[in-house]
């Protein structure tokens, strides 16, 4: 693929092809560095910024994620980014969510209330307002019903409040509305397991792999009940 590139140095397709396949392959290091190749060229090309944040998120590095998107909604204010944007700043404890929720809400042309709505509940719930979170994801869902993040996040936090049958009733409603929610059978798991319940939990665990096998924190789970 790199003799194509030498070939045609001028073709995005193509550099984005070797990036993508480094990612894939989690060579996240080599991909950061061709996407910062071809950002020396075109340094305002949002779709290689895009993926920058992409890569630093992967890596776990929430800084370099921030600084990607602040660029990135400084020179493309769109909806989609100011809302990844936003999240991030709630997932880092970072005030400036709030901001940015409001923002959004303010401007009707975004039509991002549940989105915005949620970065507020995100927020909350990770500077330990849990309580205060979940009315938040409450009104996400009156919004939304099928907002599959709001789920998991209501039931992540009744959860962190040893609220264990709540939480499951949560996620058995967002698995009974998408039944391939892996992440929300996953939790189930966790719930059945704080409630002494390990072969529910068993089940859980295995359905969540049924419908994603990668999920590693449900194979480990069932590791440690004694499942291979």
């Amino acid at each position: 693929m790199k003799d194509a590139i030498a070939k045609y140095p001028d073709s995005v397709l193509l550099k984005q092809t070797l990036i993508q396949y480094y990612e894939d392959n989690g060579n996240y290091d080599v991909a950061l560095a061709e996407t910062d190749n071809y950002l020396k060229k075109d340094s305002t090309n949002i779709d290689f910024l895009d993926k920058k944040a992409q890569l630093h998120l992967l890596k776990g590095d929430t800084l370099s994620t921030i600084k990607c998107l602040e660029k990135i909604v400084d020179i493309f204010p769109e909806p989609a980014f100011i809302i990844s944007l936003g999240a991030i700043y709630a997932e880092s404890k970072n005030p400036k969510a709030l901001q940015i929720a409001d923002a959004l809400l303010i401007g009707n042309k975004a039509n991002a209330d549940k989105e915005a709505i949620f970065i507020k509940g995100l927020y909350y719930s990770s500077i330990g307002e849990k309580n205060k979170a979940l009315n938040y994801f409450d009104e996400c869902l009156k919004l939304d019903y099928t907002y599959m993040d709001a789920y998991l996040e209501k039931g992540a936090a009744l959860y962190d409040l040893k609220k264990y049958n709540d939480a499951l009733l949560v996620f058995n409603r967002a698995v009974t509305i998408e039944n391939g929610y892996d992440i929300g059978h996953y939790w189930m798991g966790k719930c059945f397991e704080k409630l002494n319940k390990p072969t529910e939990a068993i089940e859980s665990y295995k359905t969540a792999l049924l419908y994603n096998k990668d999920l590693i924190e449900a194979r480990d789970a069932l590791g440690k009940l004694g499942i291979k």
